[in-house]
């Protein structure tokens, strides 16, 4: 049992809190949003990158735009850039539509599992309002975000994985163990088979040669009949 709970801890637990953001981002159509999302100074040269959650059973990154040596990259309506002095990673998201409600990934790259943090992006249908600027520490006192920087939020694939490894080993101990079972049964069971089997045959034969032995007793007694 000790090995299963390391195997989860080293799953699921690597890196906790390595990232922190606002939790929920609300927006209009037509409307430009900026984010930050705060990273530990450990991480301050690995690469970082903004993405989108998708997939079902097992998320996966889709759109990924990643970060390069602290200058401002750009894909279609999405911007980011790394600001390792104040150890920020900047989002802007340009001319919202409905559908770019969803949900995304502020990312480090790193060895193993990467450390994420999860946004909620809503987009809702209206007039278009002034570009809002949101970061980690200032989304508290603004109606269009809830955030919390003590939270973080990994990816399902980080918690499933742990789940399906668990499930694999109880289903091969639970294999195993049935196997041992059968093969006790039969070696129990084929002796007691046989027993009952000769004593069949014994008790079917014994008839048989009774009527035999009375009837050649009784032809011996009357030859003439």
């Amino acid at each position: 049992m000790r090995p299963l709970v390391l195997l989860w801890s080293c799953l699921v637990l690597p890196g906790y809190g390595a990232m922190v953001g606002p939790n929920e981002i609300v927006g209009f159509e037509g409307d430009t949003v900026s984010l930050q999302c705060t990273y530990r100074e450990e991480l301050r040269k690995n690469k970082k990158y903004w993405c989108r959650k998708s997939g079902l059973l097992i998320p996966y990154c889709s759109g990924t735009i990643y970060t390069e040596d602290g200058q401002e990259r750009t894909k279609g309506r999405v911007s980011i850039q790394d600001n390792p002095q104040e150890l920020t990673l900047n989002v802007t998201l340009r001319n919202l539509t409905r559908q770019d409600t969803g949900k995304y990934w502020c990312g480090v790259s790193i060895l193993g599992f990467d450390e994420t943090f999860l946004v909620s992006l809503v987009v809702l249908q209206g007039a278009s309002q002034p570009a809002t600027h949101l970061d980690s520490a200032s989304t508290e006192d603004t109606g269009l975000v809830r955030s919390s920087k003590s939270s973080t939020s990994l990816p399902m694939v980080r918690i499933l994985a742990p789940v399906l490894v668990l499930l694999t080993l109880l289903l091969a101990t639970g294999l195993a163990a049935l196997g041992r079972y059968m093969l006790q049964w039969r070696k129990k069971v084929q002796p007691v088979a046989v027993s009952e089997t000769q004593r069949n045959e014994k008790v079917h034969f014994s008839p048989l040669l009774s009527s035999f032995h009375y009837t050649l007793m009784f032809s011996l007694s009357f030859p003439w009949l």
